[in-house]
C-alpha cells in the first residue's frame, strides 16, 4: 500500500511493534509531533545511516505524551506498526518544517510465529556467557527477532538489513549466522578469564608419566 508520511530521521533501526520514547526538542520536529497528535495520524522513522537514508524504515504511532515543557519540548512514547520503504522524498514538505515522502508499506509483521530452537539455544548461551539475564518471551506478539535484535550485538548496518528482511525465518537465519560467528569468541573470551583467575592459585597438578 502507498501512502503519504511524515518523516522524523534517526540514526537507528525501530522495529515494528517496539516501543521507543523520544525527546523531541527541535522546531521542525515539536512542529511534526504537534500535528500528529491533533489529527491523530502516525510518522515514518527512516533509518540515517553515515549520512545518507537508504530508504527503509518503520511507520510508528505515538501511544502517550509522558511530558510537555513549558518552551514546547516533549517527552512522547512511541511504537512500530510497521516497515515501509520511501518512494519519494521531500525534504521539507510543502508548507512544513520537517521532511515527509510517498512511501510503499510492506506487510504487518507475524504474530507469535515458530521460533528456531538452535536461536533460543544461541541466545541462551550469549546471555549466560554475558552473565546477563534475559527476558525475551516467545509468546509476545512482536517477532522474536525483532525483540532480540538490538540485544545480541548488531551493528546499526546488521539492523538495517534484518528490517529490510520480509519473512521471520529470514531474519532468524541471519540472527543465528550472526551468533555462530559471535558466540565462539566469547566463549574462549571465558576460557582466557577462566585461565587468567587460575593463574597465581595453587594448583594440585597429577604427576606426570614418562
Amino acid at each position: 500500500m502507498h501512502k503519504f508520511l511524515p518523516l522524523f530521521p534517526l540514526n537507528l533501526v525501530v522495529f515494528p511493534l517496539e516501543d521507543l520514547n523520544l525527546h523531541i526538542f527541535e522546531p521542525r520536529y515539536k512542529a511534526l509531533v504537534n500535528e500528529v497528535l491533533e489529527h491523530n495520524t502516525t510518522f515514518g522513522v527512516p533509518t540515517f545511516i553515515d549520512g545518507k537514508l537508504p530508504g527503509f524504515g518503520t511507520e510508528v504511532k505515538i501511544i502517550g505524551l509522558s511530558k510537555k515543557y513549558d518552551d514546547g519540548r516533549m517527552d512522547i512514547k512511541t511504537q512500530g506498526i510497521r516497515v515501509f520503504r520511501i518512494l519519494d522524498f521531500q525534504n521539507p514538505m510543502d508548507n512544513r518544517l520537517y521532511a515527509g515522502g510517498e512511501v510503499e508499506t510492506l506487510k504487518d509483521p507475524e504474530i507469535r510465529p515458530y521460533v528456531a530452537p538452535k536461536l533460543l539455544e544461541q541466545v541462551t548461551l550469549l546471555y549466560r556467557l554475558l552473565d546477563e539475564e534475559h527476558k525475551f518471551d516467545i509468546l509476545k506478539p512482536q517477532p522474536y527477532s525483532f525483540q532480540i535484535a538490538h540485544k545480541i550485538g548488531l551493528a546499526i548496518e546488521k539492523e538495517y538489513e534484518l528490517l529490510k528482511m520480509p519473512t521471520e525465518t529470514e531474519r532468524q537465519a541471519y540472527i543465528m549466522a550472526h551468533l555462530d560467528r559471535v558466540l565462539p569468541v566469547l566463549e574462549e573470551l571465558e576460557r582466557t578469564k577462566e585461565r587468567i583467575r587460575m593463574n597465581g592459585h595453587f594448583k594440585n597438578l597429577d604427576p606426570l608419566n614418562f
